[in-house]
């Protein structure tokens, strides 16, 4: 990245952002005050003298406070910039009709998607090897495996694989929010749009029975896209090879109806789009956030979804969404969420400052606060219409609010749960991440890592800043991305494989 002028995001801002970093002597904002480090991009100088205790502001908004004098165009950091109490009087919809107003007028769009027969509209289509528990794990993983080394699905193209869904509980839990959430997500992968056929094995004895998940199909069957029930028990069926086996037969007796399944024109308003990042960096706030909330908010105008989640990484920004809360009883479930959290940190003796990770650090944030600005702005400026559980089944268009924690996995396999077709994952230092059976889309913030990572990145936001490009091309150079993916082009994770490691369903309680 070039020499850049500094970036004031906001007129109060307390800081500025060194696009390009700067050197030990340089004097970037023509203060008289030298610098003393080297300092890398993406990092904060001091606009102006703060206190021992005074606010620092960033996007307008308070990212900490001082914890020392802090002179001006000095380094502004963990060294000097700590974590705070931030305002929880809330104004619940103040904003609201200034955010009805920035839903925009767009022509109606489409992509080539499958048409399941309960009206739902997939991008991909997976067969999904499901496991009930961790003991089903091994038989789940190699039959998967085995068949798709086998060269048996190129004999069907209208196939994506097939995707062992595999994870490490469904017994020893605790309480029954875990059993509920590790239900609520099994169903949500088993039913989703881009899977065409479905297989739960379980071991026999867990407490997750395949039996339960029987029955919501006797009660929900008529609303899913599954034809049939299918299901396997290591024990029932006689030990691992045999189970191995018998998934593989199963497999391929499902392979010709399910190969029977074609693209055809669908409506973009059909979409659910999950907003995820990762591995962030100073730049995410700037460059990659902010028009990834562009694309958000030209699916809104769609009547398509965009589904923003980590609630520990909005922490601190949540009142942003609040203003634009459509209604009283869609603030009161995010309140609620976000002191849920506080509870929860606390009884584990932790922190929701915890965050920013080493990494995020190094790359220019310095507090939950500072990165949760940033992470909020993939919203967009729309209307927040709904707020959902974790993998809670998403029914409304527009900007959505999903509880999830910020671990990326376990964050995207909620959203995935809950319907999303795919998700657009932005990251600055860098993140090898993939979902199945919605594939990620990876946006770069920063010229520096897309060059780097050419193999991962699919967008690259930091000609924003080199080029001067605007926010709103580069939102709409992610929205034409979507409808190409949705219609079946691959993403760079996909064409790596990545994906099969991903899905971590969320464990609240104690394992038992």
């Amino acid at each position: 990245m070039t020499k850049a002028t500094p970036i004031i995001l906001n007129p109060s801002d307390t800081i500025a952002i060194l696009p390009s970093g700067a050197r030990a002597g340089d004097d970037p904002l023509q203060l008289g005050a030298p610098l003393s480090v080297n300092i890398m991009p993406g990092h904060k100088i001091a606009r102006v003298a703060h206190k021992s205790g005074d606010a620092i502001l960033k996007f307008g908004e308070k990212i900490g406070v001082a914890t020392e004098d802090i002179t001006p165009g000095a380094h502004v950091h963990s060294h000097n910039c700590a974590f705070s109490d931030h305002d929880q009087s809330y104004q619940i919809g103040c904003d609201l009709d200034t955010a009805r107003a920035a839903v925009p007028k767009v022509s109606p769009r489409s992509f080539m998607g499958y048409k399941r027969r309960n009206g739902q509209v997939g991008t991909r289509n997976f067969i999904a090897l499901c496991a009930t528990v961790n003991c089903s794990a091994t038989v789940i993983r190699q039959a998967a495996a085995e068949l798709n080394a086998s060269g048996i699905l190129e004999q069907y193209a209208h196939v994506d694989g097939v995707v062992g869904l595999t994870h490490s509980t469904g017994c020893g839990m605790s309480s029954m929010r875990d059993f509920g959430l590790l239900e609520r997500v099994l169903w949500g992968y088993a039913t989703h749009p881009n899977v065409g056929a479905t297989i739960f094995v379980g071991l026999g004895c867990e407490m997750m029975q395949v039996a339960r998940m029987k029955e919501i199909f006797q009660a929900e069957g008529q609303k899913t896209n599954l034809d049939h029930f299918h299901s396997l028990a290591i024990q029932e069926v006689g030990g691992t090879r045999k189970t191995i086996e018998a998934i593989k037969a199963k497999v391929l007796d499902l392979l010709p109806e399910v190969d029977k399944a074609r693209r055809e024109p669908c409506p973009a308003s059909a979409l659910k789009i999950a907003l995820q990042c990762g591995g962030s960096d100073g730049f995410s706030g700037i460059t990659a956030n902010p028009a990834l909330g562009k694309t958000a908010d030209l699916l809104a105008g769609l009547g398509a979804t965009a589904i923003l989640s980590e609630t520990p990484e909005i922490y601190g920004a949540e009142q942003l969404l609040l203003r634009r809360a459509a209604s009283q009883e869609v603030a009161d479930k995010l309140i609620a969420q976000i002191k849920w959290w506080e509870h929860y940190v606390e009884i584990n003796n932790g922190s929701l400052d915890n965050n920013p990770s080493p990494g995020n650090k190094a790359g220019g944030l310095t507090t939950i606060l500072e990165k949760s600005l940033g992470a909020t702005a993939k919203s967009g400026s729309t209307p927040l219409t709904a707020v959902y559980d974790y993998g809670e089944q998403v029914t409304e268009p527009g900007f959505v609010y999903m509880d999830t924690p910020g671990y990326d996995p376990v964050c995207a396999t909620g959203q995935i749960a809950g319907g999303a077709h795919m998700v657009v994952f932005t990251t600055g230092r860098g993140s090898a991440f993939g979902s199945k059976p919605a594939p990620t889309i990876k946006v770069a913030t920063n010229d520096r890592l897309f060059e780097a990572m050419p193999d991962d990145m699919d967008i690259n936001c930091g000609d924003i800043l080199s080029a001067g490009i605007s926010l709103d091309a580069k939102g709409a150079e992610i929205l034409d991305l979507i409808l190409a993916v949705a219609s079946g082009e691959p993403t760079k994770s996909e064409l790596l494989g990545l994906g099969d490691h991903e899905f971590i369903p969320w464990q609240v309680g104690a394992v038992m």
